[in-house]
């Protein structure tokens, strides 16, 4: 694009090709104008004034902007997660026996064992399965070889 503007400043009716002084300028002001434009969205330069981000608090702060692709990759692994979590359900439903009010419930050992063919995330889903008051079991964590006579009960 640059060469081009120069090209139409520049006389091809003399040998050698001369570009005039003006052109030069004005590609020169072009470039510094798109470069300071450029720097005030850069939040890692000096100078300038940066667009508003929301502050604590507001709508929209900690959220990605609306439509860019970060949006869409964060409400995809959501869906996914959701779904991971329904598996997880679904196995314990399959596996586990009616206690505490006809509630399917397994222990922790015999849900490793079945899930992590599914995913290596069971802890990870369990936990956010039990955030999400689907399951319930004690501790604050569940680890393999330790854990594994924990009761998990399925709620819902």
């Amino acid at each position: 694009m640059e060469t081009e503007d120069a090209a139409a400043q520049c006389d091809i009716t003399t040998e050698p090709y001369v570009i005039s002084v003006k052109g030069l300028k004005d590609n020169w002001q072009k470039w510094c104008n798109d470069h300071r434009e450029y720097q005030k969205h850069n939040p890692f330069s000096n100078g300038g004034s940066m667009t508003a981000q929301p502050q604590r608090g507001q709508e929209g702060y900690g959220r990605p902007p609306e439509g860019s692709r970060t949006e869409a990759r964060g409400k995809e692994a959501h869906s996914r997660l959701g779904r991971e979590v329904e598996e997880l359900c679904q196995a314990i439903r399959d596996l586990g026996e009616g206690r505490e009010g006809g509630r399917p419930a397994v222990r922790f050992g015999t849900l490793f064992e079945h899930y992590v063919d599914i995913s290596s995330k069971v802890v990870g889903v369990l936990l956010r399965a039990r955030k999400q008051g689907l399951v319930h079991f004690e501790g604050e964590m569940l680890w393999q070889g330790r854990d594994d006579h924990v009761l998990i009960t399925l709620l819902h």
